[in-house]
């Protein structure tokens, strides 16, 4: 079994992607944005994290900076299923017992 974070530690991966990634790299949003052929307006959703990371935009990241895809799209989904946990919003569904064969 792995270590489990609290899900208040999950990072969005648009703020991971501006700490690690546009900001030390000194670009800016709008040379991001101009660069990974998207607006400047969904490029700042995304690193203010007001926008979830789409699989597109994933693959985006990868092609100019050599980030997984798939590494990215894994931390979105952690950081979607951590906020439904802190907002408690898990559906009320009970465990299927099934007969043993």
């Amino acid at each position: 079994m792995g270590i489990e974070l609290h899900p208040s530690l999950r990072s969005h991966p648009g703020t991971w992607l501006m700490a690690e990634v546009v900001e030390p790299h000194d670009l800016t949003v709008t040379q991001c944005a101009a660069h990974l052929g998207v607006s400047r307006q969904n490029m700042s959703a995304l690193l203010n994290g007001r926008a979830a990371l789409s699989p597109m935009m994933a693959l985006r990241f990868e092609k100019a900076f050599g980030i997984k895809a798939d590494t990215l799209m894994g931390m979105q989904v952690a950081y979607d299923l951590a906020q439904l946990k802190l907002k408690g919003e898990e559906p009320d569904v009970k465990r299927l017992e099934l007969a043993e064969s």
